[in-house]
């Protein structure tokens, strides 16, 4: 096995979120209580902990309880002819357990890997990490970070075995058309190619995910894999999750989240319009995250520098775009905005943001030479 590389967003948020005064760089909707899910129920008579405080904590279901995947597998079915089973629906510790199990158990040395890119690092760090050689499928910042399906049909080899697509995307917010999903499901179906879709959460805290494939061998697959790691998810996080995602709460959870990151988004705007002397952007579409691009003179600024002197300075926390999704010159001078936290939080940051660019934005070092990843 080939050593993993540093996981550098998830370094660079253990060093920082837990001194931020505004933490504007995480990716989830800000957080909510179990009390705040009973008040966006329309369930009010049921307590997801309530059956819990008699109940012997055993492991539990270990591919997840029928309910969360009973629940899950309606979510899935709601628009299709064909019903997804809920033995098609593995519960996992979290998205990033499903990531990696998907990956750890497909893939190998011989293998080759398309990945949507910029990304998550732990959607191509992992592949090359198995052995598998990876290639980067980049969307471009001046098609509004679009993919190619031409430049995807020339990257496929004969040992192509998964193309890997975040959508939206981390941390552009891009959203990838339908028309393009529908070309790169024909392209992949020709050659027998896994789609692996990492998607979007929203309870990030409660440390539940799940991998749901039409592919039954896919998921024993997985399900063996997951028998050396986390073995199960805990009954606390499985009754919670359950609750969340029932038909009496999910869709006011969605519409809760869902009107926060519009106000969010419309606050962010107005200061990066006030701002074009310095920032810049393709406005997201979807998704919690922005990408922005800080300049100085036309220059791109040391996006590492930045973050850290306005953390320091000003207590605002910002991920660095080069060290956290390029590695190297990649996006140099841009940083990821995660601007669906609580709307008081990100005002008061922005404001504290607006007074760093006035004081001390002008000692901020600007890179002279810049490779473009686009």
């Amino acid at each position: 096995m080939v050593k993993l590389e540093d996981f550098a967003v998830e370094q660079w948020m253990d060093k920082y979120e837990t001194t931020a005064k505004f933490n504007t760089a995480e990716t989830c909707c800000a957080s909510v209580s179990v009390d705040d899910l009973r008040a966006l129920s329309e369930d009010k008579e049921t307590d997801p902990l309530g059956k819990l405080q008699s109940t012997k904590l055993t492991y539990g279901a270990i591919r997840g309880s029928d309910q969360l995947r009973d629940t899950l597998s309606n979510l899935y079915s709601a628009k299709t002819t064909a019903r997804l089973p809920k033995d098609n629906i593995l519960i996992t510790a979290g998205a990033i357990q499903a990531n990696f199990l998907v990956l750890y158990s497909l893939l190998g040395p011989g293998d080759h890997v398309i990945c949507h890119y910029p990304t998550y690092q732990q959607l191509y760090s992992v592949p090359a990490s198995l052995g598998a050689e990876v290639s980067l499928w980049k969307s471009k910042e001046a098609d509004g970070w679009q993919l190619d399906l031409e430049e995807l049909k020339a990257m496929i080899k004969p040992n192509t075995k998964m193309i890997i697509i975040n959508n939206p995307q981390n941390p552009t917010g891009a959203i990838i058309p339908h028309d393009t999903l529908k070309g790169l499901v024909n392209i992949a179906r020709e050659s027998s190619i896994t789609i692996f879709s990492d998607e979007a959460y929203s309870l990030a805290g409660l440390r539940v995910g799940w991998i749901a494939s039409r592919s039954s061998s896919l998921i024993e697959k997985c399900a063996n894999s997951r028998d050396y790691t986390a073995i199960s998810v805990g009954q606390i996080g499985d009754a919670v999750a359950s609750f969340a995602l029932a038909p009496e709460c999910i869709h006011n959870l969605l519409r809760r989240n869902i009107e926060l990151a519009r106000t969010n988004l419309a606050i962010l705007e107005k200061f990066i319009d006030s701002h074009r002397w310095a920032c810049d952007w393709i406005k997201p579409k979807a998704g919690t995250t922005a990408f922005v691009r800080f300049t100085k003179m036309g220059k791109p600024i040391n996006d590492v520098a930045f973050c850290e002197t306005l953390q320091e300075k000003s207590g605002v926390m910002f991920v660095p775009g080069s060290l956290c999704f390029g590695g190297g010159e990649d996006f140099q001078g841009y940083v990821r905005i995660g601007y669906a936290c609580e709307t008081e939080v990100l005002e008061k940051g922005l404001e504290a943001l607006r007074i760093f660019m006035e004081d001390e934005y002008e000692n901020v070092p600007s890179i002279k030479k810049v490779k473009s990843a686009q």
